[in-house]
């Protein structure tokens, strides 16, 4: 990803970046639920200001991917579970020899759009080792997804979200036309690869595409992926840092199937997008979502810019209703946060997640511990 100026408050802006019973429509019967409005619920969970574990990236990482992978600068770190024994963990855009040491670039630095890692580290409490990563030659982190690099037309693509389903691994990309002012970018599409060989190699699937409207604001854009009750949530957000949080589901089965996914339009489950209404209000920057089994409550993360912070959310259900918004890492102490993408082997009470710094630009594990009242 790559990024362009300083918030007001110290915090770099990045710019990249169940079943249920079926009526007779076909489309299956609401899961009744209030709309979300700005004043949101109390928290019913508790999570304390979180810590870092260890830097995962770059250089003096517990993974050397500088000296290992050609990895000096990268971001984000979307992490999910293959369902064999590992996660996987994609991340943006990467640079190697010639990386100017702070922030994304420059453009002929060895970039390359997203690169992925495997780790079957079950102990995350001195941080989560790299099994390996895939590489295109010995020692060189290799590409994921083709993209042009071409500004004005689709500067790169970026991973936001992945799930694994019978063997099968999806991970969920943004193509990006170009940067725009502070906390926005411009995509022309969103969709969804497919990898049948654990992250090795991935085909993006034609028909699985969300692609932007003319006014930039198709509201599942990035995109947060969450397998739960036969189901895989799909949260999504505009391009940019700025939207709301909306909500899609579809059987485990039909990732790929555009055509099977379902809209919460804030009383019921529609066949039809454009009705999609928010879950989650507020300003949603990087959004990573889990059902959390230590709280019995779902989990959201993600970065609030206009807090220049990572915020915590919990709800009883994936359509909320979403509690108010928790500081767990302050920009003022964290200069230049984004992301925080939780590893899906953390339940609790300790809850990992994967942060970015625009400067250094790479990426550390951290943790926050929670706690939930007495029931």
């Amino acid at each position: 990803m790559r990024v362009q100026l300083l918030a007001a408050t110290g915090a770099v802006a990045l710019l990249l970046v169940a079943s249920s019973a079926m009526a007779s429509d076909g489309v299956p019967h609401a899961e009744r639920n209030p709309a979300p409005s700005r004043a949101e619920p109390t928290s019913a969970v508790t999570a304390d200001p979180a810590v870092p574990v260890a830097r995962l990236t770059g250089a003096g990482s517990v993974n050397h991917t500088a000296a290992r992978y050609q990895v000096h600068g990268t971001d984000l770190g979307i992490i999910w579970d293959n369902g064999a024994g590992e996660v996987l963990m994609a991340f943006g855009d990467t640079y190697g020899e010639g990386w100017g040491g702070n922030g994304a670039g420059p453009r002929d630095a060895d970039w390359r759009c997203n690169v992925l890692a495997r780790s079957s580290d079950t102990d995350l409490a001195d941080g989560m080792t790299f099994d390996t990563m895939v590489q295109d030659r010995p020692g060189h982190a290799g590409q994921l997804l083709d993209c042009k690099q071409v500004n004005n037309d689709e500067e790169t693509v970026i991973p936001t979200a992945g799930v694994t389903v019978d063997g099968r691994s999806y991970l969920h990309y943004m193509s990006v036309h170009h940067w725009g002012p502070p906390g926005q970018w411009f995509t022309n599409h969103a969709g969804i690869a497919y990898s049948d060989d654990n992250g090795e190699t991935w085909t993006k699937d034609p028909d699985a595409v969300w692609t932007n409207t003319p006014e930039w604001s198709s509201a599942f854009q990035l995109a947060a992926f969450a397998r739960h009750g036969g189901h895989v949530y799909l949260f999504g957000t505009p391009n940019g840092r700025f939207g709301d949080a909306h909500l899609a589901r579809v059987p485990a089965g039909k990732v790929l199937d555009k055509d099977a996914y379902r809209y919460w339009n804030g009383s019921g489950w529609s066949p039809d997008e454009a009705t999609a209404a928010p879950v989650a209000a507020g300003t949603v920057g990087e959004l990573s979502v889990q059902y959390n089994e230590y709280t019995g409550r779902w989990l959201m993360t993600y970065l609030d810019e206009s807090r220049a912070a990572i915020v915590l959310r919990d709800a009883p259900r994936p359509t909320g209703p979403w509690s108010n918004e928790q500081v767990i890492v302050s920009g003022s102490e964290y200069p230049a946060l984004y992301g925080a993408f939780l590893h899906p082997w953390s339940s609790g009470p300790d809850l990992y997640f994967a942060m970015t710094q625009w400067a250094p630009y790479n990426v550390t594990l951290m943790r926050t511990s929670l706690s939930v009242p007495p029931r």
